[in-house]
């Protein structure tokens, strides 16, 4: 067993604990606390971190590590019809090298701005078997569309997910996701969930992205009404109800999925997010991203009113400049300032553990944790720990994932 001293430890379960410790014993932590008590019966290896704040590894809980390769290759958009069009026409321009590549950039990405977990959306299915090796603790979400309309669906076909078994990633896991209501067929979200609960895996999708989503559904206009109906989508789905309201009636979603974007919520849409029943809820929302398509105001109030898990993510570099959560935070308090960084440090640790399923081994600095951790410089008082995780602008250079540290 190895303990690691540091100037503050941020558990996260507690307030910042000033000459903190840590121990860990294998991948585990098995101690945590105040480096006075803790190291009095401790007979391990002490190593000092010297000037720091330690606190948990940061968890992006939405991101599209295939798209890294876009960056820079598309301008801000208020046009979303436009804006997927113009990432079909980059994607068919990538071979599957090309995709592994952009992964294994996007990686390394995020580890050096200091995330060790990542929930990320696989788009291409025929590179599922050659992904690359993950520095980091990542659930590897295949992404499912069907715009155009099919003869069937071959529910036999859906026996091959039996690839998709816990086994496969020991080091985080694998789900699906089914794209959005406008691109993914009620059929296909009925086959997901069934897949998804029997091999117990995460579910997520996009809901309520855009404006020209929510016309959709609900008023059968709007140009991406217009540029689905050209390719051949059935629309007779469209006009009576909003896209989330979609979902929830005709149960294509179950209570504990996990919701990226719900820009466009309406009042019978917070009705309805009312009932306790949907309260597990987990909500990604992508702060930069957000302001790339040039959204309206995410209604980021009004869902943690009604106790939903709120959650911060990057999306992809096809809408945002960097994969850097640090910077997500600071989006979030400058357009929400109600929020405390206590608070949106919660949205990148406690809270997407808990839409992972894993509240109990990660987001946390706490015996029995998995030792997921990160450290940043430090020098001054405990009470601005939070302010100075926040503003935190450099690279990381120290950062335990699984126990082990990270080269």
């Amino acid at each position: 067993m190895t303990a690691y001293r540091c100037r503050t430890l941020v558990p996260m379960h507690g307030p910042p604990i000033e000459n903190g410790v840590f121990v860990v014993d294998g991948s585990i932590i098995v101690e945590a606390g105040s480096a006075n008590q803790t190291l009095r019966e401790h007979r391990g290896a002490v190593i000092d971190l010297v000037e720091v704040i330690v606190l948990p590894g940061l968890i992006n809980a939405h991101c599209h590590l295939d798209y890294t390769l876009m960056r820079g290759a598309i301008l801000p958009a208020r046009s979303f019809s436009r804006w997927v069009s113009r990432i079909n026409a980059l994607k068919r321009t990538f071979t599957d090298s090309d995709y592994i590549r952009a992964m294994q950039l996007g990686f390394a990405e995020l580890r050096r701005n200091g995330t060790t977990t990542v929930l990320d959306i696989v788009a291409n299915p025929q590179i599922f078997p050659y992904l690359p090796t993950s520095p980091i603790r990542t659930w590897s979400c295949l992404e499912l569309i069907d715009v155009r309309p099919r003869p069937c669906i071959d529910e036999s076909a859906f026996g091959s997910w039996l690839f998709f078994s816990e086994e496969v990633r020991p080091n985080g896991g694998l789900g699906l996701s089914p794209h959005a209501p406008y691109s993914a067929s009620s059929q296909m979200y009925e086959l997901a969930l069934s897949c998804a609960r029997m091999l117990n895996m995460l579910v997520t999708t996009h809901v309520g992205e855009s404006r020209e989503e929510y016309d959709m559904f609900a008023g059968n206009r709007g140009a991406l009404y217009e540029f689905l109906a050209t390719l051949g989508r059935p629309m007779a789905d469209c006009g009576a109800t909003s896209p989330l309201r979609h979902l929830i009636k005709n149960g294509l979603i179950g209570e504990d999925c996990i919701l990226a974007h719900m820009n466009e919520l309406d009042g019978q849409d917070l009705e309805v997010l009312s009932d306790a029943r949907w309260r597990p809820l987990h909500v990604v929302h992508c702060p930069k991203s957000h302001r790339f398509l040039h959204h309206r105001r995410f209604p980021m109030e009004a869902l943690l009113e009604r106790g939903l898990n709120v959650c911060l993510g990057t999306d992809s570099l096809a809408s945002n400049d960097s994969l850097n959560l640090f910077s997500e935070m600071r989006a979030a308090r400058k357009s929400y300032p109600a929020l405390g960084p206590r608070d949106v440090l919660e949205m990148v640790t406690v809270r997407p553990a808990r839409a992972l399923k894993m509240e109990s081994r990660l987001g946390k600095i706490e015996r029995g944790y998995l030792g997921d951790l990160i450290a940043i410089p430090f020098t001054g008082s405990v009470d601005g720990v939070y302010e100075a995780i926040i503003e935190n602008r450099g690279p990381i250079e120290w950062m335990m994932i699984n126990g082990k540290i990270a080269g």
